[in-house]
This record gives structure tokens, C-alpha cells and sequence, in this order.
């Protein structure tokens, strides 16, 4: 018991926060012998981790995104089969419909070189001429100019993995609190509405409510939130995507792409010629769940908060773009809503405000490509006698 009477308990690590991120950590820590209890104020998953695409995007990621990218990957793959988690080796189709498209691609091609990355002895971009994209994807007549597949990209159903990563979790002894707030966090003690906990290691993975526990620090980085529409359609599709796909306004937000000088030129193009889409910050992509279904997305709007009427013109473009894409009638729509995430000035928060504690985010909405990675990262630094080599934001 503390001083008030609250019972009081002990784990060698306390993760709060129960997104991929936190589940990661929650995994990697586990896999280390730890004893690790998951406090969460919500009844269950429902934020970010389920609000995307599934679709986790090795290849397009840079810098230190692409490390944890590539420390995710067998680790997903290692769920599909431990976790039961659906998966597909599915790679990415990146679609080209203009020069200046096609000559981010080729950039990006050339930049690689033919060594994996992955070190499987396959290039992780390989280019396609228009005839190769059309027989992969069900486009309208005439609409590709060529593209590229990205072979070592994955995809997830996002309303099953979060659960069924908790769910194996659950079964290797992890503790799980949800409908549970945590009210102060100190060295060794989190303190919550249903008593205090004693930690050896604290991690905090609140996504973009890491403002209601360290203002200072999320107004020092500049993390706000980042609000989104999205939608899952029947667009009556002739044949099924074999994979995610990636069009040139997917090309502005990938840090493998957007760095490269061609991708100047295209974002220039793009907002000249599309003022209203620009003004959305769209990211026209697309990845088919399960059922058959489309997940059709995404606009961005950033805030300190933010608001939760969504404007309607949002999904009008989304599904306008969609009809014209595929050559289909107005896709039916099944479902609409609101992602949100943390966004900051850069890709990640890492930070250690006191001995113990560590604030650990994804800040620009690739928690799931590299959370996984990102939270192997973390661990193995603080229980593997690695240096902690990246801090504050990154």
C-alpha cells in the first residue's frame, strides 16, 4: 500500500499506451524475460493503430525510419505465424501517371543500386513500364505511364493486428489494464486511478497525447495533432489489388522520395495543377482489406487539436479520385472516419526526462511500419548495455 492505502505493484516495465508502438514494446521486453504490465485509459485498441491503412511501407522510408523499418519487418513476419496476425508479402505497386512521377522512381532506382537492402539479393525498387502496371492493377484504360513494385513492403489488416498482437502478449504473460488513467509518472512509480504501480523501467507511448503528461516537452518539439479522412469502399473492382498502392501524391510523403531532387519538381507540378487537392495534403492510396473491401485515403490537418466535424469535400475528392483511377461508377461507401496521430517537425520522439522514464512516438503516421523496430531499438539500448543513441526528436 502507498500513503493513502492504494495497493501498490511491481513489474520490471510499465508501458503506457497500448498502440503498436507500446505493444512493441511491451513484445520486446517480453521477449527479454521482463515482467511488463500495459496500462491504457481506453476499453481497448481504437487509436491510430487501427485507424490506417495496414499497409507497412518498408521501402520508402530514410534515416532512422529506415533502420526500425527494417528492424520491424521479421518481427511482423515472425507475428503472422506466433501471433496469428494476417499478413501479406503483397510489396508495394507505386503507380506513375506523369514524367515527373516516373522520374522520382527512376531516381530512387538508381539510388538503391541493385544490392537489398533486405539481403536477400533482390533490388528493393524495381521499375515497371506501363504495360507491367496495368496487368497488376485494375486501372482505368490508359491511366499508367509506368511505376515501380516495391517486392519487401507487407500489409496488415489494421482492425486485426493491434488485437492479435495483444492477444499473444496476453499469453506470454503480459498484464494488460485498460479503462485506466495514469496520473503522474515518476523514476520507478506510475501512479493511476486504479493505484500505483512500481517500475524498473517506464515507458510512455501516448502518441499524440503526450502533451497530457509532458507539455514542455511536446511544445518544445512542436508535436501537435494530426487529424485525417478516410474511407472503406465497395468500388466493384474487376479484379483484386495484389497490393498496396502508391500514386504521385504518395511520392511528396515518404522521406526516400520526397528527397530527392525530382520530387521538387513534382511537388511543384502537382500544386500548380491541383490547388485544391494540395490544400487537402493528400495522399491518394489504397490497400484492399480481407473482405474485399477498399481502404480509400487520406487528407491532413493539423492542431493542437483538433476538430471533429469533418468537412464533406474531403471525401468527395477521395472518392471522385477513386471512380477515375479505377474506371469505376462512384465506389459505395461503407464506412468514414477520422484518423489522428502526433505530428511533429521530425520522424520520432525519443526521450529520457528523468532516470527510467522514456517518451517514445512516431511523429509523422508510420507507427506501424516502424514501431515495431523503433521499440527493439529503445529496449535493447536500456537492457542490452547499448548507448541510448538517439534522443529528443529525430
Amino acid at each position: 500500500m502507498d500513503a493513502t492505502g492504494v495497493p501498490v505493484t511491481h513489474f520490471d516495465v510499465v508501458v503506457i499506451g497500448s498502440g503498436i508502438v507500446g505493444l512493441g514494446h511491451a513484445l520486446a521486453a517480453s521477449d527479454r524475460g521482463l515482467s511488463v504490465v500495459v496500462v491504457d485509459r481506453a476499453a481497448a485498441i481504437g487509436g491510430a493503430s487501427v485507424r490506417n491503412f495496414g499497409h507497412l511501407c518498408f521501402t520508402p522510408q530514410s534515416g532512422p525510419a529506415r533502420e526500425f523499418a527494417l528492424r520491424s519487418r521479421p518481427l511482423w513476419l515472425r507475428l503472422q505465424v506466433d501471433a496469428g496476425v494476417w499478413l501479406r508479402e503483397s510489396g508495394t505497386v507505386v503507380l506513375a501517371r506523369h514524367d515527373d512521377e516516373l522520374a522520382v522512381l527512376q531516381e530512387l532506382a538508381a539510388q538503391r543500386g541493385a544490392e537489398s537492402v533486405f539481403g536477400i539479393g533482390e533490388p528493393d525498387v524495381v521499375l515497371l513500364d506501363a504495360t507491367e502496371v496495368s496487368e497488376r492493377l485494375p486501372l482505368a484504360e490508359g491511366t499508367a505511364l509506368g511505376g515501380a513494385y516495391l517486392p519487401w513492403d507487407l500489409q496488415v489488416n489494421p482492425r486485426q493486428a493491434g488485437a492479435g498482437l495483444a492477444a499473444y502478449l496476453a499469453g506470454q504473460g503480459v498484464e494488460f489494464r485498460y479503462r485506466t488513467a495514469v496520473t503522474a509518472v515518476r523514476t520507478g512509480r506510475v501512479a493511476t486511478t486504479r493505484g500505483s504501480i512500481d517500475a524498473g523501467t517506464v515507458i510512455v507511448a501516448v502518441n499524440h497525447d503526450i502533451d497530457q503528461l509532458y507539455p514542455e516537452i511536446a511544445e518544445r518539439d512542436g508535436i501537435v495533432r494530426c487529424g485525417l479522412d478516410m474511407l472503406r469502399v465497395d468500388a466493384g473492382l474487376r479484379t483484386p489489388l495484389p497490393a498496396p498502392i502508391l500514386t504521385g501524391w504518395s511520392l511528396l510523403r515518404y522521406g526516400a522520395f520526397s528527397s530527392l531532387p525530382a520530387a521538387v519538381t513534382l511537388g511543384e507540378r502537382l500544386r500548380r495543377e491541383y490547388p485544391l487537392l494540395a490544400e487537402l495534403d493528400l495522399n491518394q492510396m489504397y490497400t484492399q482489406l480481407p473482405d474485399g473491401s477498399l481502404i480509400v485515403g487520406d487528407t491532413h490537418y493539423r492542431g493542437a487539436s483538433v476538430s471533429p466535424f469533418q468537412n464533406e469535400n474531403a471525401f468527395e475528392q477521395l472518392l471522385q479520385l477513386t471512380g477515375e483511377l479505377f474506371g469505376v461508377p462512384r465506389p459505395r461507401v461503407l464506412e468514414r472516419w477520422q484518423g489522428v496521430y502526433a505530428s511533429g517537425r521530425a520522424d520520432f520522439l525519443i526521450d529520457q526526462p528523468e532516470p527510467g522514464v522514456y517518451l517514445v512516438a512516431a511523429t509523422t503516421g508510420i507507427g506501424m511500419t516502424t514501431g515495431l523496430g523503433l521499440a527493439e531499438h529503445v529496449v535493447s539500448c536500456v537492457y542490452d548495455s547499448r548507448s541510448l543513441t538517439l534522443k529528443g526528436t529525430v
